[in-house]
């Protein structure tokens, strides 16, 4: 169990019912992804920030740590976005010549890549503020009530615990190589990320296998049936998730009107 996995069932709001935070948390989703507004997208990530760490007990350098991950992506994605290159030096705001162009950074460019760079931030703080708070099993069981196909929850099920075999795999193939200094120096690094590629796969595939031998042998016929927690509930709770997300689809259109959607 990795880090992620126990900060889901040590959160604080581990007793809150799935289906709830399910709920604030695609909800939050879909109006940051609608809004493609940077205020929004930034209140988006401050409120999911709060329940995360305020409400769910996440240390705040944890979710620092988890927010930093996708950042290096990004900010290949913002570059690209935000680079332009044309014939005419006009439109940027600040440019150099190369091979008889003009290659720069314009205003357009510069918004377009605040608007995807918060926009990607909100949308993952919603997605880190469910998996730090709702285990796989009660995801998988809200999944199950809401109809979701019985094959799609077997395979993300499966998927998600054999994430655990590669990942524990890897650790011991490199405390291995590390304990021989394989990381002694960059050459020798090489070799040895090589190394524990190459056999990575194979030695997981070989316990994924046993693992699928151990379930058949226990009964397995195609669903893993687990004892489902149960959680009281009243719709009256869902009514500050809705009432939050209203206020936020409010201050997206307030934005869209008076600034033409520039934020």
């Amino acid at each position: 169990m990795i880090n992620i996995d126990k900060y889901a069932y040590s959160s604080k709001l581990k007793q809150t019912a799935p289906l709830k935070k399910l709920t604030f948390a695609m909800l939050a989703l879909g109006v940051g992804l609608w809004a493609d507004s940077v205020p929004v997208s930034v209140l988006v990530l401050l409120i999911m920030g709060y329940c995360t760490i305020y409400k769910g007990g996440t240390p705040i350098s944890l979710f620092i740590k988890l927010m930093l991950v996708p950042i290096s992506f990004l900010i290949i994605g913002v570059l690209t976005i935000a680079i332009n290159a044309s014939g005419n030096k006009d439109i940027f705001l600040f440019s150099i010549a190369a091979w008889g162009t003009h290659i720069g950074v314009s205003q357009l460019g510069m918004q377009q890549a605040a608007h995807l760079f918060f926009k990607a931030m909100g949308a993952v703080s919603c997605l880190y503020f469910l998996a730090l708070s709702t285990p796989m099993v009660d995801l998988l069981a809200v999944l199950r009530k809401l109809k979701v196909p019985k094959l799609m929850l077997e395979l993300m099920g499966l998927i998600y615990r054999f994430i655990f075999v590669l990942l524990e795999t890897a650790d011991t193939i490199h405390t291995a190589q590390s304990s021989r200094l394989g990381y002694l120096n960059l050459t020798s690094g090489y070799c040895s990320l090589v190394a524990l590629t190459s056999t990575l796969f194979i030695r997981a595939y070989k316990r994924s296998d046993e693992l699928y031998t151990a379930l058949e042998a226990r009964g397995y016929d195609g669903e893993l049936n687990v004892l489902e927690e149960p959680y009281k509930t009243h719709w009256t709770e869902y009514i500050a998730p809705v009432m939050i997300n209203l206020a936020l689809v409010g201050l997206a259109l307030l934005l869209k009107q008076y600034t033409g959607g520039v934020l």
